[in-house]
C-alpha cells in the first residue's frame, strides 16, 4: 500500500486511477458507499454512482485519458492522501465538480485514521 500525497497518476495505485478515471467520466454529480480498506478504494462492487445534469447549458465532454500519464490537481491529490491513510471506512458520499473531487463525507469505524497519520480529523 502506498502512503503520502500522490503527485501524479503513476504514483497511483490501479484502484486509485480506476475511481479517478470514474471521477472525471462523472463530471458533475457524486459516487456513494464506497469502501476504503487499508488506505485502498474497493471497487467490487462497484459503488453506486449519481451523475447530475442540468439541462440548456452544454454538453461536459472530457477527452480520455486512461492511457496517458499526468498530474494530479489539488483536489484529487488531496482525496488520495487523506483515503491513504483509511484503515477501514466508507465514503458515504464523494461529490463531484468538474470532473474533480470536491468533497466527501466519510464514515470511519471508531472515528479513527491510522495511528502514525498525520491527517487530519474532522
Amino acid at each position: 500500500m502506498k502512503h503520502g500525497r500522490p503527485a501524479s497518476t503513476k504514483d497511483l495505485l490501479p484502484s486509485e486511477r480506476t475511481l479517478l478515471d470514474a471521477i472525471r467520466v462523472i463530471g458533475f454529480g457524486q459516487i456513494e458507499f464506497l469502501r476504503v480498506r487499508a488506505g485502498e478504494p474497493v471497487l467490487d462492487p462497484w459503488p453506486v454512482t449519481v451523475r447530475d445534469l442540468k439541462f440548456g447549458t452544454g454538453r461536459y465532454e472530457l477527452v480520455s485519458t486512461r492511457c496517458a500519464d499526468f498530474d494530479l490537481k489539488g483536489e484529487a491529490a488531496d482525496l488520495f492522501e487523506y483515503t491513504r491513510e483509511v484503515e477501514d471506512g466508507e465514503i458515504r458520499c464523494l461529490a463531484v465538480r468538474h470532473g474533480l473531487p470536491f468533497s466527501m463525507e466519510i464514515e470511519l469505524p471508531g472515528g479513527r485514521l491510522r495511528a502514525c497519520s498525520g491527517g487530519r480529523r474532522e
